[in-house]
């Protein structure tokens, strides 16, 4: 394998595991995001799904996202009459986003995001080496 082939791979793996982290940072954001309507649906967890791929330009293959998909896990509800989106028990719907599985793919895509960075810098120091030698 060429090493800037190695540098194209690790950057889509950035590239993949940073729309992870987007997506990660969005389903905290709407942690407490209700429905606005009574009885009606709150925000529902999305997730990544990465597929590897083919890159005709370059002739191999790295990894991208698949597609974004929705978690069809049950919501909790919560006993608030006075809230507007409150079914006619007096329930709320609240979102199927739990902080402690958020953080945790958060810091999985961190890391998997810095393993990548350090084959890239890995792969553009052996370059930068193998020029010195030549000059």
């Amino acid at each position: 394998m060429d090493l800037t082939e190695t540098l194209y791979i690790a950057a889509a793996g950035m590239r993949a595991q940073g729309f992870r982290l987007r997506i990660v940072a969005e389903n905290m954001a709407n942690a407490n995001s209700t429905g606005t309507e009574p009885g009606g649906d709150p925000y529902r967890r999305k997730m990544v799904t990465f597929k590897n791929a083919l890159d005709r330009q370059l002739g191999m293959v790295t990894v991208q996202v698949d597609k974004v998909v929705t978690d069809d896990g049950e919501f909790e509800k919560d006993f608030d009459p006075n809230h507007p989106a409150a079914d006619a028990t007096g329930y709320v719907k609240m979102p199927n986003v739990n902080s402690l599985i958020e953080i945790t793919d958060m810091r999985e895509a961190q890391r998997s995001y810095e393993a990548n960075m350090k084959v890239l810098e890995a792969a553009r120091g052996m370059l930068q080496r193998t020029v010195d030698l030549l000059r």
